[in-house]
């Protein structure tokens, strides 16, 4: 049965100034840890980590972010 959808903490990444994001699946099971250097990339990092780690029928219909910490923009 695919979950409606699924959850990923997301921190800033001290080390490259990009974002970290998680998602932990049932006890046992694993789960989803991607980077990217940017907002836009860690999003399409997680499409394809999603697609990858879920088939088709499984594959959650809705992907959330939690930011752990509010991001700042820099203008």
């Amino acid at each position: 049965m695919a979950k409606s959808e699924i959850v990923f903490n997301v921190m800033a990444c001290q080390e490259t100034g990009g974002y970290v994001a998680r998602w932990d699946d049932k006890p046992g099971r694993g789960g989803i840890t991607t980077q990217g250097e940017t907002l836009s990339e860690l999003e399409d990092m997680i499409a394809d980590a999603v697609a990858g780690y879920f088939d088709t029928p499984n594959r959650p219909q809705k992907v959330k972010l939690h930011f752990v910490e509010d991001p700042i923009l820099a203008l």
